[in-house]
């Protein structure tokens, strides 16, 4: 079914700058989450993963458009790694959104007519020192303090990775992200196109994040953070594929 919100157009956008912490947390927690559509992307079939990316976004467009038509934002999006299969037994990886935010209007509006993303608008409040990059915001109750240094950056302390390479796997950019109609059995693909994906592992001082809170998870850990800068990002128009239960 056509729909304004099923990612009509191809998108292309700048990212400045990426900074992504993940989450483990046993998957039966994470299984209610998820539409039945979907399997959780799982470490050791063990642990889930919760994802939340916080992106300086430029230049976001329809394909095709030039730059200066583009909007400039700042991007919060919560996000669940999960996997789906398609009608031809195709495995994709990907990502399921949970909740969104921008700090623009413009792209509240835009974002909640062509995507099923569920935008809302808040504060984000960037400050730099020579030594720390602080992130928060009064509205989202969030706050998230990163170490600039990026040499000998450890692994968190209670991450269920025992290296940075088993933890490269959970720190994307996935392929795809899925959202699902449940009235009409449709699943909803965009399909996600990048270059020059080199994340950095970063060391995250302190963090909270109120969101996770209402979510009432028993066990939750910090898995990864990486910091990914200057990417050539673009998104393919979205595809829609009926689920067989």
């Amino acid at each position: 079914m056509f729909s304004l919100k099923n990612h009509p157009f191809a998108v292309d956008a700048f990212f400045e700058k990426s900074i992504v912490l993940t989450f483990a947390v046993p998957k039966q927690e994470l299984e209610s989450l998820i539409p039945e559509c979907l399997t959780l992307d799982t470490f050791n079939n063990q642990y889930a993963f919760i994802a939340i990316a916080m992106v300086q976004t430029k230049n976001l467009r329809p394909k095709g458009l030039p730059k200066f038509l583009g909007n400039d934002f700042f991007l919060i999006g919560y996000r669940i790694f999960v996997r789906y299969t398609n009608p031809n037994g195709k495995i994709l990886r990907g990502l399921y959104i949970i909740k969104s935010e921008t700090n623009k209007a413009k792209m509240q509006f835009l974002g909640n007519l062509f995507t099923q993303y569920k935008y809302t608008k808040t504060d984000i409040q960037e400050t730099k020192s020579e030594e720390k990059t602080s992130i928060k915001s009064i509205k989202s109750d969030f706050k998230v303090i990163l170490n600039n240094n990026l040499n000998n950056v450890e692994l968190p302390i209670k991450s269920p990775f025992q290296s940075w390479k088993e933890a490269r796997k959970f720190a994307g950019p996935l392929p795809f992200t899925f959202t699902y109609n449940e009235k009409t059995n449709e699943i909803l693909i965009i399909q996600g196109v990048r270059k020059h994906w080199k994340p950095k592992p970063i060391n995250v001082d302190y963090f909270h994040f109120s969101f996770l809170n209402t979510l009432h998870f028993k066990n939750i850990q910090l898995a990864n953070a990486f910091v990914i800068n200057n990417i050539p990002y673009s998104w393919k128009k979205g595809k829609i594929e009926r689920w067989k239960k």
